[in-house]
Formats: structure tokens, sequence, C-alpha cells
């Protein structure tokens, strides 16, 4: 199983105040410890470099997600995730923008998203977008 790790997971794992045993760092840690692929795009890298402050943690973001490939969305993924946005809004569900196109991205890449970002489950009820449980 590839897993497509969202801002929300990455920002807590990059804290140095973690909580402890929190599902979803958990996850991803094992996930690296045990080599499995792991990818992002390139709104998570810039959503991650925009709420952390200073050089060093700069450096240390650059770092940590040098090695974790990105997804390029392309045309497609950007038509498709405005359709999923407009089912959800149909189905009753908002979805912002970056969300939607997160979700497109998993969806046509068969990847699982680990996220704390609860949005994501409610997208997975009306989508075949795959979310980590615990």
């Amino acid at each position: 199983m590839s897993l497509f790790v969202d801002t929300s997971v990455w920002s807590l794992a990059l804290r140095r105040d973690i909580p402890p045993g929190d599902p979803q760092v958990v996850a991803l840690k094992r996930a690296l410890t045990d080599g499995q692929p792991i990818l992002v795009t390139g709104l998570v890298l810039q959503e991650l470099l925009q709420g952390f402050v200073g050089p060093k943690s700069r450096a240390l973001i650059l770092e940590h997600l040098s090695s974790v490939p990105l997804v390029v969305p392309d045309r497609d993924d950007h038509v498709q995730a405005a359709e999923l946005r407009n089912a959800c809004r149909r189905a009753g569900t908002q979805v912002g923008t970056i969300d939607a196109l997160i979700a497109q991205i998993c969806i046509r890449h068969t990847l699982t998203l680990l996220s704390t970002d609860k949005d994501f489950e409610r997208i997975a009820n009306h989508t075949t977008l795959r979310v980590w449980r615990p």
C-alpha cells in the first residue's frame, strides 16, 4: 500500500511537542521505517514551508521531504477534482479546492490518504477515496 501523507500529519510529526501515540504519526513513522512508499504533492510541501518559520525549520522540512516523491497533478486531475468537489456539494458535503485535488490525486494513483483532517473522511463517503484508519 502506498501512502499519500497530508500536511496535517507531516505538521504533527515535525513538531517538537509531538502528541504521544498519535495514530497517524505512528503510522507515518512505521511506514518510513518499513520502507513503505510515501508520496506527497507540491501543495503539501508548500503548506509545510508556509506554516513553519525560520531557516532551521525550512531546512528541516526540506531535508525530511527531500526523498519523498512528488506527485504532480495534470490537467485531468484538476478537471476531475472539480467534478469531485461538485459531486460532494450535490451530496451536501462542502469540499475545499486543495482537498478536492489531493483526494483526486489519491484516487487516480490508488494511494491511501494518511491525514488527520476529517474532511477527507466525508469526501470518502461520496467517492472511492481510501483514507487510512487506525
